[in-house]
């Protein structure tokens, strides 16, 4: 039921779609130390747990759930995040200006620019045979809303994006201006400004792209004001 988006040295993506609303819902596997993060717990817990079977198998250890991390508060994103905390013990982290809207405690809480070590056990995540995750904070579609991004040194800088930025523009910003104009700003600042062409894009629904296939819309995006 996974797909698997990469095959790393270091790590494996895969990706389940879920709900009525295409969520997506991304998990990363360490191979050397079979610590996990899983990025959106939607909805479809059941699912949820397959995928994480699959992802183990992908790993040369057993695989522990180390962290769940949310993109944003919104429903359709946290359906399942309860029951999965209950059924793993996983950490929960969020951005700090989402985390009154998240169903269960958070235990990392996010400012833009941190990094988020996921391992199994003591000392940094690289030592440990772990990865590490940035926190990238895009305003506007949620007040807290973060994009994780993954650099791996033989792949391209994965960028799990939420729902702040999709093929084809910026997230929703309920046609308010100033909410769009503060995403607009972080996604180009944030994003484009700073990850070549060739990362992908990973968003919270639909297919992914690459920064490369969107920049040369960047203008007309602002234009149009959506």
């Amino acid at each position: 039921m996974g797909s698997l988006l990469h095959d790393l040295e270091r790590v494996t993506v895969r990706r389940i779609a879920v709900s009525e609303m295409d969520n997506n819902v991304y998990l990363i596997t360490a191979k050397a130390s079979g610590a996990q993060v899983l990025i959106d717990a939607a909805d479809d817990l059941p699912a949820i747990r397959e995928l994480l079977a699959e992802g183990a198998a992908d790993a040369q250890t057993p695989a522990r759930l180390a962290l769940v991390a949310t993109t944003h508060q919104h429903w359709d994103h946290v359906r399942a995040l309860e029951g999965l905390v209950e059924a793993t013990g996983a950490q929960v982290a969020a951005g700090r200006q989402d985390v009154s809207g998240i169903p269960v405690p958070v235990d990392v809480v996010l400012d833009h620019g941190d990094v988020v070590p996921v391992s199994t056990g003591s000392g940094s995540s690289s030592d440990s045979g772990g990865f590490d995750l940035a926190a990238v904070h895009l305003r506007g579609h949620t007040p807290g809303s973060m994009a994780f991004v993954l650099q791996e040194r033989d792949g391209p800088p994965l960028i799990f994006s939420g729902d702040s930025l999709f093929p084809g523009g910026v997230g929703n910003t309920q046609k308010d201006p100033d909410r769009f104009a503060l995403l607009y700003a972080d996604v180009t600042e944030r994003l484009f400004d700073v990850y070549p062409d060739e990362a992908e894009v990973h968003p919270g629904h639909g297919r992914p792209t690459t920064l490369g296939a969107e920049r040369p819309h960047l203008a007309e995006w602002k234009q149009r004001g959506w």
